[in-house]
């Protein structure tokens, strides 16, 4: 029961995940509508637009070189560095969030059936046994892919260069920094027309929300 409990947590995650970017606002989303509105905006000079769209456009098509490659282009481009995947996260990520999502659960069911084959036919120990392994690697996969793409519903891409990290959730407030535009930061919190944000260095700060775009956007 618990072991279903955390794949149903983790099929909801990746899925909801999935289906907000699958939520037209204006414009049907795909990996092709996104990767291609990415390079209209590279061309038109707003690399913020640009990185967000690559990397919405990345969830949904993990391994896809000329996304991968024309996101490393304009980051390149803005003096943005692009952390670099480990293997473990090559791996983990090759799969897109709904399809980890489905394997987890594909996983469990293995896993299930072999228990209770095993339980049945105990002379056919070693069908059910490669069922239960399959369906533990299948488990292992949609546990990492979901670990993984956690702090991608948490990250937010900075749209407009100069952008003002204040001391405090005012207009007014004093700014304790300044962010480039196509910049990666982690949102903490939110307060009125304001969010928290936590950049790669270790720098907090509030910024204006209309100066940020969420990789993986509200429904």
């Amino acid at each position: 029961m618990r072991a279903s409990t955390i794949v149903m947590l983790i099929a909801s995650l990746a899925l909801g995940a999935g289906q907000a970017l699958a939520q037209p606002s204006q414009l049907q989303y795909s990996a092709d509508g996104l990767y291609n509105l990415a390079n209209s905006y590279a061309r038109a000079g707003k690399p913020g637009l640009a990185v967000l769209s690559y990397e919405r456009a990345a969830l949904l098509a993990p391994d896809d070189p000329d996304i991968t490659a024309n996101l490393a282009y304009v980051r390149a481009s803005a003096h943005v560095p692009m952390k670099p995947r480990n293997r473990f996260e090559r791996f983990a990520q090759a799969a897109s969030p709904t399809l980890a999502a489905w394997l987890g659960v594909l996983g469990l069911a293995l896993v299930g059936i072999g228990l209770v084959v095993r339980r049945v036919a105990p002379r056919l120990r070693w069908i059910p046994g490669g069922g239960i392994l399959l369906g533990v690697a299948l488990l292992a996969l949609s546990v990492s892919n979901a670990m993984l793409l956690w702090p991608r519903m948490h990250e937010a891409i900075v749209l407009v260069d100069q952008t003002p990290a204040r001391f405090v959730p005012a207009p007014m407030g004093d700014t304790a920094f300044v962010l480039r535009e196509a910049d990666s930061v982690t949102m903490t919190a939110e307060h009125e027309d304001f969010t928290l944000i936590l950049t790669g260095g270790g720098l907090s700060g509030w910024v204006a929300r209309a100066n940020l775009g969420a990789v993986v956007p509200d429904r």
